[in-house]
């Protein structure tokens, strides 16, 4: 069974805004609004990710090394914005996660930082949909 540190570790880094972060996937002109606020989310979650796999490491366990899906090798070439929708459903769907965790109860310092996971991810969140918004307000339609 999963203790809820280690189950925080791998939420965080097996998501799709990861692995976008950290593929390098070439992106088209246009898109760095929205490249900006995944590496901000990418880099808070790492940095709550690591301060879990820290906490594991002191009592002796091996923080899970997260694995990304096969199917998110078929982002190599995105348009942000077209792939925006994906990333914050997937975003939501890890916020619900968080809040499970949470309902689940645990030691204090864990459930913490699964708070502050689940507070920095809806932040994130509310920024992306926003970026979603003015791309839906901005996008020209096909001739």
């Amino acid at each position: 069974m999963k203790t809820t540190l280690a189950d925080l570790v791998d939420t965080l880094g097996s998501s799709l805004h990861t692995y976008l972060a950290a593929a390098g996937v070439w992106s088209f002109p246009g898109d760095e609004a929205i490249k900006l606020a995944i590496v901000d989310l990418v880099d808070d979650q790492r940095s709550l990710a690591d301060r879990a796999g820290r906490l594991l490491e002191e009592r002796g366990e091996t923080p899970p090394r997260p694995v990304f899906p096969i199917r998110y090798t078929a982002t190599h070439d995105v348009d942000l914005g077209a792939m925006l929708p994906r990333v914050l459903n997937g975003l939501r769907r890890q916020i619900g996660h968080l809040q499970r965790l949470v309902d689940a109860g645990g030691a204090p310092g864990e459930i913490e930082l699964v708070l502050e996971a689940r507070e920095g991810a809806l932040q994130h969140a509310d920024v992306l949909e926003e970026l979603a918004r003015r791309s839906a307000g901005t996008a020209t339609p096909a001739p």
